[in-house]
């Protein structure tokens, strides 16, 4: 199987899931599939919450990596993988797993996919969603008051220890290995549209050498 990986970077609350997301809706569902960094962050259940609280999450060391580099390379080998959950308001990894089929497109999301190099040089494709910093900041408040049980006053604590320090010493940086920068996220229809119509033609392409390939069928013995 020809696999083509996808990476989707940008700091938190930029957009990237939107593209990502826009990227599996848009093309044929048995050629795309999508795996998140943030699902392989450590399981912190030996600490106590307090202790979990305290973890910088925007910190490489934050992530298994090596796992997720594993799954990387079966994927790209064309083998099924348990793809980790977890659960970001207890800081711990779920026991159920996600099977993941391989595709021939996978998408790669997460903050440090450009900025790791061992996951960088597997990238065929590099993303980097460019939003101001207020617009990320607003949206991740909103995430995480909603959709991650933090309060504010965390919500504030965690953005000024650990996510704005981390995304200039790390995020930000990685642009520099995007092939294509996308300022604004989802909301750059034009750039989403140009990613979409290369991906799409990958997608044909892939289709024509498979019917080329299967064309004359086998003669019935």
């Amino acid at each position: 199987m020809s696999v083509l990986l996808v990476g989707v970077a940008g700091g938190s609350g930029s957009g990237k899931t939107t593209i990502a997301r826009s990227i599996v809706e848009t093309l044929p569902s048995h050629h795309v599939a999508a795996i998140e960094h943030d699902s392989y962050y450590r399981d912190l259940s030996h600490l106590s919450h307090e202790e979990r609280a305290r973890i910088n999450f925007d910190h490489p060391d934050s992530l298994d990596s090596e796992l997720f580099i594993e799954h990387l390379d079966a994927l790209k080998a064309g083998r099924a993988i348990d793809k980790p959950r977890y659960d970001f308001a207890r800081h711990v990894r779920e026991e159920a797993t996600e099977r993941m089929e391989p595709a021939p497109i996978i998408v790669v999301e997460g903050i440090l996919v450009l900025a790791l190099e061992p996951i960088r040089k597997r990238l065929d494709v590099k993303l980097y969603v460019d939003t101001d910093a207020d617009i990320r900041l607003m949206r991740r408040i909103r995430r995480d008051l909603e959709h991650r049980g933090r309060t504010f006053a965390q919500v504030r604590t965690q953005y000024y220890d650990t996510v704005r320090p981390m995304h200039m010493a790390f995020v930000e940086p990685s642009k520099r290995f995007a092939d294509i920068i996308i300022p604004e996220g989802g909301h750059n229809k034009v750039a989403r549209e140009m990613i979409l119509a290369h991906l799409q033609k990958f997608v044909r392409d892939l289709d024509e050498t498979k019917a080329r390939t299967d064309w004359p069928p086998a003669a019935d013995p």
